[in-house]
């Protein structure tokens, strides 16, 4: 059957990282440990889970709840490895700014979700003279838990994604496009994590939102699964060796970014690039047949190429260079966290040529003795 998700169910009763007792980093999520701790974004899913066939779907992230092409935000793209398919990547790093929602799905649905959300967009009040739009849409291979090659999704289920995109809490886990993903061995997803930074800081939050599924050596901050030789580390091995697919660390991250700063496209780069770092943190590094990438967007209504904005474009301030280190380490814990997210919150799935298991999350706890 097919199922629509909405941003605030949940993918069951699994807990997140946090919620067992793993804090990531030093800095302080927001309310809802979600990319919409940014104010104005809002996140939708759908989910099609027709096992085993299929088990993939689409998530879309919205910058604001406007008209994007008209009241476009700074954006950039930055590429880790860049085995994938982002579709839109070349004009946000020209121009600077994104002009539709970013929609995530699986690898051969991308052009199909694409020519969805343009349908989507030029359908809008005030877009009838639009001849020319740039949809932004990212994607990891679904293709062991789902039936890559039917291609199954379209405008119609672009338009619920989008129209059931909310702020508040954010469904997680084995929903959406992380439907049908695999992370470190295990069932990867959705996860999403948030962190503010002190007034004396600025004040600013970072909220970030992945799309897991890559491999490596699975490391969990706190825990001694770094230690090859541990009880842990010995039982992640194994356990993920027991998955019915060969081992491998290929795979992809999408990673969204999103912040309420006054950042222009160079220092968006720059803290897209940060929420690679990490990737890196939890045992990712960017395999050959890994597609990585991050997309960051700012929602500041004073961005210098906010149309909406009333106030001249010149005297809006832009962040200095030396006040951006806190937004680094925030995108760097956050994309950490938002990952280990995907796989605490994720279900075991029976799919299409095979079945994942979930993070045995109670088994490694007890592994990794007390904290």
């Amino acid at each position: 059957m097919a199922a629509t998700g909405t941003a605030a169910e949940t993918d069951g009763p699994r807990p997140r990282a946090r919620q067992s007792g793993i804090e990531i980093g030093v800095l302080a999520p927001g309310p809802h440990n979600a990319i919409t701790d940014v104010a104005g974004v809002r996140v939708g899913h759908f989910t099609l889970r027709r096992p085993p066939r299929f088990n993939t779907g689409i998530t879309a992230i919205l910058p604001h709840g406007g008209n994007l092409f008209h009241e476009k935000v700074p954006a950039a793209i930055v590429v880790g490895n860049g085995f994938g398919k982002l579709l839109g990547s070349t004009q946000v790093n020209e121009l600077g700014e994104i002009e539709t929602p970013v929609l995530l799905t699986g690898t051969l649905n991308v052009p199909r979700v694409a020519d969805g959300l343009i349908g989507y967009m030029l359908s809008l009040p005030g877009m009838e003279e639009v001849r020319s739009i740039n949809p932004v849409v990212g994607e990891t291979n679904d293709g062991f838990l789902s039936d890559i090659r039917a291609r199954p999704l379209g405008e119609t289920e672009v338009r619920q994604a989008i129209n059931t995109a909310t702020a508040g809490p954010v469904a997680m886990g084995a929903v959406g496009a992380g439907t049908g993903t695999v992370c470190f061995g295990f069932k990867g997803g959705i996860g999403s994590a948030s962190r503010r930074l002190d007034e004396d800081r600025g004040g600013w939050t970072v909220g970030v939102l992945v799309q897991s599924n890559f491999g490596g050596p699975l490391r969990i901050s706190g825990l001694p699964s770094r230690i090859l030789g541990s009880p842990l580390g010995v039982f992640l091995r194994d356990h993920a060796d027991g998955k019915q697919e060969p081992p491998t660390p290929d795979g992809s991250l999408m990673v969204v970014v999103a912040t309420d700063a006054p950042l222009d496209h160079r220092n968006l780069r720059r803290l897209a690039r940060r929420s690679l770092y990490g990737m890196a943190r939890t045992g990712g590094y960017g395999s050959n047949g890994s597609g990585d990438y991050a997309i960051a967007f700012s929602t500041n209504p004073g961005s210098r190429i906010r149309r909406d904005v009333e106030e001249p474009a010149a005297s809006r301030p832009l962040l200095d260079n030396n006040a951006r280190s806190g937004l680094f380490l925030a995108a760097a814990e956050a994309t950490e966290e938002a990952i280990l997210d995907s796989l605490f919150t994720a279900t075991a799935t029976e799919g299409f040529r095979g079945t994942v298991r979930a993070l045995p999350v109670d088994t490694l706890l007890e592994l990794a003795g007390p904290r």
